[in-house]
């Protein structure tokens, strides 16, 4: 029996903004290709279109005088001539920003408007062991998308928008350090049986990020020459950009899906879930792994009939060369009590299917975060229903692991 809540998404659940990413008038089609000669051939680059200035049109730069003037500091601002920047002296504490209740109200605009510099000074590897080996130094926090249930906004307070770091170099050479001080991989493991799997996008969208500049594509330039190791990134963004990077195997794309209708209402600003699922054959054939993020999992109304409609969608688009390497992860929504205040203030109809007290527990996360998920019980329950939906519409797609 499906799991009841307080509201349920619908194909007209989207927040009443200005600034949300427009789906029907800027995707392009599922079946355009995204090759050099496919939607986007006539730009260029994607991240010169129309489609990705609407993602992000920086009017703003928050910077640390630092990352103005390293490499990558200054090749972003050569993009943005006519911006106005204001020195900071740490990306953290921006008063306008971080801790202002009254950017609520501008929660997307924000995103939209603002880029913030600034330089990572702790490089730190974390393990992992669910969906990489290893947390890698993220080269960003932050997003331009506005997801109603991401944890990246939990500790930063009312503005999110992307904060890049420019000492790329830095925090390659860390990496590359870190992989070869580990020397092959001598037991498989559910994350990779051969390669030891990094993590390079925890806090941010590595396929917006390469809209502004090309700390991704350094990042994928260095694991290609990192034949014990791959990187790995979740998206829900189609940056056709990244299909010239020439990965050779050695980065993992996972496009996240969920229910369209769900998508549409908790998604803001993303790449539509058809074309994320039309994207994975171009960037397979361009070099990458391409798994799948069945994440999150929110319980409402007809969610196993939901979720039945799009693995069975799954499984008739996807062309064979794409289900013979794919592999999932199953996550069910953690939602945070901060973050769904902030959320009642941009976009409360989020909060009708997100927030659930008489099926969610409080619980703290392994990064200490007093979070709310589903009671352990209606977890297990629907972990089960996932899996055997799989089981039924998508059984070539593997469950590499499940929470």
């Amino acid at each position: 029996m499906d799991q009841p809540t307080a509201g349920s998404a619908s194909g007209s659940g989207e927040p009443e903004q200005q600034a949300l990413f427009g789906w029907a008038d800027t995707a392009p089609p599922p079946t355009a290709g995204y090759g050099a000669y496919g939607a986007y051939g006539a730009y260029g680059a994607f991240r010169d279109s129309p489609e990705a200035r609407r993602m992000l049109d920086v009017r703003e730069v928050y910077a640390e005088p630092a990352a103005l003037d390293s490499p990558r500091g200054r090749q972003i601002m050569a993009r943005l001539p006519d911006v106005r920047v204001t020195e900071v002296g740490s990306h953290w504490r921006i008063p306008s920003l971080h801790g202002n209740d009254g950017n609520i109200a501008r929660w997307v605009r924000i995103k939209t408007e603002t880029l913030v510099l600034g330089v990572k000074h702790t490089l730190a590897t974390r393990p992992n062991g669910r969906s990489a080996d290893w947390i890698a130094p993220g080269p960003s926090n932050g997003c331009a998308m506005a997801c109603a249930y991401c944890y990246v906004p939990r500790r930063k307070g009312y503005a999110n928008p992307i904060t890049l770091f420019t000492n790329i170099e830095a925090i390659v050479a860390h990496v590359r350090r870190h992989v070869r001080a580990q020397g092959p991989k001598t037991e498989p493991k559910q994350c990779d049986p051969q390669a030891w799997v990094y993590d390079i996008g925890e806090n941010g969208d590595c396929s917006v990020d390469a809209l502004v500049c090309d700390n991704t594509a350094d990042l994928v330039a260095a694991f290609r020459g990192l034949p014990t190791a791959k990187a790995s990134f979740a998206t829900k963004f189609v940056n056709p950009d990244l299909l010239a990077l020439h990965p050779r195997g050695r980065t993992r794309v996972r496009f996240s899906l969920m229910p369209a209708d769900d998508a549409r209402l908790l998604d803001i600003r993303t790449s539509p879930v058809e074309e994320r699922i039309a994207a994975a054959a171009d960037f397979l054939d361009a070099g990458y792994e391409v798994h799948f993020n069945l994440s999150p999992v929110v319980l409402r109304p007809g969610w196993q009939r939901a979720w039945a409609e799009l693995l069975d969608h799954l499984d008739d688009v996807l062309p064979a060369r794409v289900k013979e390497q794919a592999a999932a992860e199953v996550i069910m929504l953690t939602h945070n009590q901060a973050l769904h205040e902030v959320n009642l203030g941009w976009h409360p109809r989020a909060e009708e299917m997100l927030w659930q007290p008489d099926i969610q527990e409080t619980k703290r996360s392994q990064n200490g975060a007093l979070n709310v998920r589903y009671a352990l019980e209606v977890k297990q329950r629907s972990l089960t229903r996932m899996r055997r939906l799989l089981a039924e519409h998508a059984p070539w797609l593997r469950v590499r692991y499940a929470f």
